[in-house]
């Protein structure tokens, strides 16, 4: 998931990376459904023998295996239709396999190389699990095939209008899985902890391109027909699909990136170290294992800052500054190719396995590419950013490995997993040296890739290859068990945030001298100006600076958040409603609503959002709309 984002003084609750709308429509199921009686236990809140408490499946007993899909995506009813047939195992010999659903219309299910068609149960739906499909089977059954069709509010698919595109022509939609969404357009075992392989047919309207996180095109097929095929096993989340107007453009042989054709170019130029990026990481961790490494820059709706999505990953238009400032996005995403997709947490308890490890890697790719200075930046502003969360979180969120049943995974997408996991790893390296730390991590990519991990595996590990190994003491149990940050946490200190500090403190009487000043510089001087800077001293800011008419949508975010907060709304209202309009990233837009709102400029902040909204994701629109009730 995104990396290097940075919140400030903003507090949004648990501070969620990526919000996961888990409400769909309750679907009318026909053919050969039967309605299984509820459960005298709610599934939200019994602990039963569920490998994944967030799965229905029992993958110990049946397992799906490998998927071979057939999609036709139908722009005008916003619906996916579909087949997923499911290559199956059964080694726990049961009578029945069971796939998560979630708003689903399930038409048909047959088993079998014959297709006979069989009697399936659907449950009554969970309001976070969706339901469960108990499919029957026998010892010998080794595939099971699924007729379906999605609702038009299923909550992984993002559906854009033309106008919602930068060419303002062709609709767009892309998939959002993770944690638990990819059951609301595919029938699966959506758990972190089963692996599968698949290959899809999607055919989508002529003059159309369609991607997925597989091997791709890199041009458009006349007919509007693709195939598609991963070979890796990965984790059900990590299965997407991108449909619009798309063109592709090489950086090396290996890599390259797509986008809108009118945006293509910029994307290219902003990303231009992406090989580079790739090199440095294998000279970390070992050999990159997908073959290519892509890019995707979706439309403005696009409500993250990225997706890991293997072979493809998807990216927010957000970090196309024009000077390559914000690349690290693209770092950690790369980095997620190792942690997170070659080696994926079991359950989503284990998230911190993910996003702790993929900021620490991120850091060590930028460190080789821009230095140790830069990386210091980046952990100082997001080390802050994790003392003023973790003011807003319950205690028993603050440790590393999270008890989430009953609850929604997007619950543990704090920054205790991405920054605290990263500080942990951090801490451990400076137990020896880098060389031997380094040596570890990869022995970790390599002695596990391509499964999914506990933290009481990981830690068994650790104990074993690296403690043990080189006879170092480490208090280990109170980073991952234990609430809050222990006392041998690194700190980061950046001179260079420091200096722009002094700067902001001395605004009353000097201006700073900004040249060669970096985007995070920017931000941090911005969130460090005094609370007793009136509106005339930010006029005089941006009279220097021509901060309202910034390229970069992170600079732009800080100052019109800050700048509203101080007074200063009436000059800039206009670039403010067009940024708004034109921004679909949810945390660079709710900061500004919430300035808006809370200095008396509500109608202002509704009047800009019933213009915007029909551009934003549901993801952006429904936490834009809770806060401006």
């Amino acid at each position: 998931m995104v990396g290097s984002i940075y919140f400030y003084r903003i507090k949004l609750p648990n501070m969620k990376l990526k919000a996961l709308f888990l409400i769909l429509p309750l679907a009318l199921f026909v053919a050969c459904k039967q309605e299984k009686p509820k459960e005298e236990t709610p599934a939200s809140t019994t602990n039963d023998s569920r490998p994944d408490w967030h799965s229905f499946a029992h993958p110990e007993l049946a397992v799906a295996k490998h998927l071979d899909l057939s999609l036709k995506v139908d722009f005008d009813q916003k619906k996916l239709y579909g087949t997923a047939a499911w290559t199956i195992e059964n080694p726990g010999k049961v009578s029945e396999i069971i796939f998560d659903t979630y708003g689903l219309d399930i038409v048909k299910v047959t088993t079998g190389t014959d297709a006979k068609e069989v009697q399936f149960l659907l449950d009554e739906q969970d309001s976070i699990l969706g339901s469960a499909l108990h499919v029957p089977i026998d010892a010998a059954t080794s595939f099971v095939t699924i007729e379906y069709s999605t609702g038009p509010d299923a909550a992984a698919l993002g559906w854009m209008e033309p106008s919602m595109t930068f060419g303002k022509k062709q609709p767009f939609l892309f998939t959002q899985g993770q944690a638990i969404l990819t059951r609301s357009w595919i029938p699966i075992q959506d758990s972190p902890g089963n692996r599968i392989t698949y290959n899809a047919k999607v055919e989508v309207p002529k003059g159309m391109m369609a991607l997925m996180s597989a091997e791709n095109p890199q041009q458009a097929s006349p007919d509007g027909k693709y195939s598609f095929k991963m070979e890796q096993p990965i984790a059900p989340y990590l299965i997407a699909l991108s449909v619009g107007d798309i063109a592709f453009k090489s950086i090396s042989n290996r890599t390259g990136v797509y986008a809108e054709p009118v945006m293509l170019d910029k994307v290219a130029y902003e990303f231009a170290d992406m090989e580079k990026m790739v090199v440095a990481a294998e000279a970390l961790y070992g050999p990159y294992a997908w073959g290519r490494y892509d890019v995707i820059v979706l439309p403005a709706g696009f409500p993250f800052g990225g997706m890991e999505n293997p072979k493809l990953t998807f990216a927010t238009p957000t970090v196309i500054a024009g000077d390559r400032s914000l690349v690290s996005l693209v770092a950690h995403e790369l980095a997620h190719s190792w942690s997170g997709n070659l080696v994926t947490n079991a359950t989503w308890n284990d998230f911190w396995l993910n996003e702790g490890f993929t900021v620490y890697f991120e850091r060590r790719i930028m460190e080789s590419l821009y230095g140790a200075d830069y990386v210091e930046m980046l952990d100082e502003l997001e080390y802050n950013e994790l003392l003023v969360e973790m003011q807003d979180l319950d205690s028993a969120d603050t440790r590393l490995k999270i008890n989430l049943i009953g609850r929604s995974p997007d619950d543990g997408t704090t920054g205790i997993a991405y920054q605290k996991g990263s500080m942990f790893l951090r801490m451990l390296e400076r137990t020896t040296d880098r060389t031997k730390w380094d040596a570890f991590l990869k022995s970790w990519f390599e002695t596990n890739k391509f499964t999914s991990q506990t933290t009481e595996t990981f830690l068994a590990f650790l104990q074993k290859n690296y403690l043990d190994k080189y006879q170092v003491t480490a208090n280990v149990d109170e980073w991952v068990n234990q609430p809050g940050l222990p006392a041998n946490c690194p700190v980061p200190h950046s001179a260079k945030l420091a200096a722009t500090e002094k700067a902001a403190a001395n605004i009353a009487t000097a201006l700073p001298d900004t040249k060669n000043w970096t985007p995070q510089e920017w931000m941090h001087f911005i969130h460090s100006l005094p609370e007793t800077a009136d509106a005339a001293t930010f006029k005089k800011l941006d009279r220097q600076f021509h901060l309202t008419q910034s390229t970069n949508a992170q600079i732009q975010n800080a100052w019109y958040e800050v700048s509203i907060r101080h007074g200063y709304v009436t000059e800039i209202l206009p670039q403010v409603e067009n940024y708004l309009v034109t921004v679909g990233r949810r945390y660079l837009v709710r900061s500004i609503y919430d300035a808006l709102k809370e200095t008396g400029h509500i109608e202002d902040a509704r009047r800009i959002f019933a213009k915007a909204k029909p551009g934003y994701h549901a993801v952006t629109r429904g936490t834009i709309e809770g806060m401006l009730k």
